[in-house]
């Protein structure tokens, strides 16, 4: 099984077992690449979530895993071994389409077993397998209900039984919980998350839905035209984007262009197109060549707001209120501050008075709740 050395808390090296490797992976079709130089590990017993918008590459990176898609350069290997000549039904993963893929003439029970009689494994394997499996989705009781007659969230559970019946050593997931409401989404991704503790198996979920990434993943790789842009736990890649596609792709944010105007050992600071400063805390990857182009992004949670002026001498800006959102738990606010530029402000619910609109109100962050970004 391939191990890669990382560091822990205590500064000693530590083995980790890798299920899934992927290095400088292409894949073409009609010569253009659909990925394009893939490096990807995927630790034993994680969840991993690849996340991006539709056309990405993130579902061809899955099939190249599966084994229904061939790479044209690079290598793909799991648990150490190179997989590039073995067939899909060879390799030790299964996988969960969106659609299901359920055999409408065959019952709850068939549509599970039916891999295990492919094996040609003995009836009573076969018998204790299924029953687990169904246990393991709670539908041990709808055995002999055909898929026409369950719901969407039953159907989606029958599909995992269905894969955790050959006790894969890593189960993939092709969006799929994209055909369900909302609700039973919400649902669903709890009831994943628990399964996935209880088995202690390798998940690999593909999915544009970045709520669903980062409320599932130990970690989470963003692609972005074939190519990964990061890789990182849920909390760094939403907190500290490192290029402005994750930055703009992970939840929402307000984006400021302009070029740095000022550095010094602690900050930097960017003058807008709009002509307003702003100062920004320098980190490990913030650009400091003087009149680089860059883009400044605050989360809209990272603003906060005052009918009177603070006593602050950066990143406070005057503007008045064109817009609110009632949103249950939060508001959202849109500012026009006095150049004109409209930024979205998220503040919670404490069930206060809501100022009207057109009210003259300040907006303001902190330097460390703002990143400076290299244009792209």
């Amino acid at each position: 099984m391939a191990q890669t050395v990382t560091q822990n808390q205590g500064g000693k090296a530590a083995f980790e077992s890798l299920d899934i490797e992927l290095h400088n992976v292409f894949k073409f079709f009609n010569q253009e690449p659909a990925v394009h130089g893939v490096d990807l590990e995927v630790r034993q017993g994680e969840f991993f979530s690849i996340l991006g918008p539709s056309g990405c590459g993130k579902t061809t990176t899955l099939r190249l895993i599966a084994g229904f898609e061939r790479a044209d350069a690079g290598k793909v290997l799991i648990r150490g071994q190179s997989v590039v000549n073995v067939p899909p039904y060879r390799r030790p993963v299964n996988t969960v389409f969106q659609s299901y893929a359920l055999f409408n003439h065959l019952n709850v029970w068939d549509n599970v077993a039916f891999g295990l009689r492919l094996k040609k494994l003995r009836k009573a394997e076969i018998q204790s397998r299924v029953k687990e499996a169904l246990e393991l989705v709670k539908m041990e009781g709808l055995r002999s209900r055909f898929p026409s007659q369950l719901s969407g969230g039953q159907q989606q559970r029958i599909a995992l039984a269905r894969a955790l019946v050959n006790r894969p050593a890593v189960l993939l997931l092709d969006e799929p919980l994209g055909a369900l409401d909302l609700k039973l989404r919400k649902e669903m991704q709890v009831e994943l998350s628990n399964l996935h503790k209880e088995l202690g198996l390798t998940f690999i979920l593909v999915t544009h839905d970045q709520e669903e990434a980062l409320s599932l993943s130990d970690r989470i790789a963003v692609m972005n035209q074939g190519k990964i842009e990061q890789i990182g736990i849920p909390n760094e890649i939403y907190e500290q984007p490192q290029t402005l596609f994750v930055a703009d792709f992970i939840g929402d944010t307000n984006l400021f262009e302009g070029e740095i105007a000022g550095v010094d050992a602690f900050n930097v600071r960017i003058l807008t197109k709009t002509g307003i400063s702003i100062v920004v805390t320098r980190q490990q990857n913030t650009p400091t060549e003087i009149s680089q182009a860059v883009v400044v992004s605050v989360r809209p949670e990272k603003i906060q707001l005052s009918l009177y002026k603070p006593s602050l001498q950066t990143n406070c800006f005057e503007g008045r209120l064109v817009n609110i959102m009632y949103l249950g738990t939060h508001i959202n606010y849109i500012v026009q501050l006095i150049n004109g530029l409209r930024i979205t402000v998220l503040q919670p619910n404490t069930f206060g008075n809501l100022p009207g609109r057109e009210t003259p109100i300040y907006a303001w962050w902190a330097e460390n709740d703002c990143l400076a970004l290299v244009k792209s």
